[in-house]
C-alpha cells in the first residue's frame, strides 16, 4: 500500500494536482453512475493503511494505468504482461474484483488438488476457510489481500476484474 501511495503521490505532484483534484480526476469515469465517488480523504489515506477496498484501489490503477502486479514485491521493474493488464470497460463503468469468479477458480483448484478449505487457508496466511468460502457471495475484497489468491492461483488479478454500474 505504501509503495502503491507513493506512486499514485509522485503522479499527483508531477501533474500539479491537489488531492482535491485528483480524486476528481479519479472518479470523473463514473460520476454519471449510482456509486458513491471515492472520497479525497481514502485517496490520500492510503498509505496508513494495511489494506483498502480493492474497488478503491482499481481506480486508481485505471487512473495510474498500472497493473496491480506491478506493486508486488519483486515486479517493480518487471515489465508488465499483456494479460496484467486492467480492462477498459469504458466510462460509465467502474472496475470491480469478480469475486465469484475468484471463488469458482478457487473451487477448482482445490477440488482438483483434492484440498480442503481449511488446508488452502493454511496456505494463505490471513485467510479462514470462512473468508474463501463467503468470496462465492461477497461483493468486496480489500487490496492487497486478493493479490494472495490471485498469485495462489497463478493468475493475472485483472483475469477478476469486470467493469459494472456501481
Amino acid at each position: 500500500m505504501k509503495r502503491l501511495h507513493a506512486t499514485l503521490d509522485a503522479e499527483r505532484r508531477a501533474r500539479g494536482l491537489s488531492w482535491s483534484e485528483l480524486a476528481n480526476e479519479i472518479n470523473k469515469p463514473f460520476e454519471s453512475t449510482p456509486s458513491i465517488p471515492i472520497s479525497v480523504a481514502t485517496i490520500r489515506d492510503m498509505s496508513s493503511k494495511s489494506s483498502v477496498t480493492g474497488a478503491v484501489v482499481l481506480q486508481v490503477l485505471r487512473w495510474l494505468r498500472r497493473t496491480p502486479e506491478s506493486f508486488l514485491a519483486g515486479h517493480e521493474d518487471a515489465p508488465p504482461k499483456a494479460e496484467e493488464a486492467l480492462p477498459d470497460p469504458g466510462p460509465p463503468l467502474i472496475l470491480r474484483f469478480d469475486t465469484r469468479a475468484l471463488y469458482a477458480a478457487l473451487e477448482t483448484e482445490r477440488s482438483d488438488r483434492g484440498l480442503t478449505w481449511k488446508q488452502i487457508a493454511c496456505e494463505l496466511p490471513g485467510f479462514t476457510a470462512s473468508m474463501l468460502t463467503n468470496l462465492s457471495t461477497g461483493p468486496l475484497i480489500g487490496f492487497p489481500r486478493v493479490m494472495m489468491l490471485t498469485q495462489w492461483l497463478r493468475r493475472p488479478a485483472a483475469s477478476f476484474v469486470r467493469g459494472r454500474a456501481r
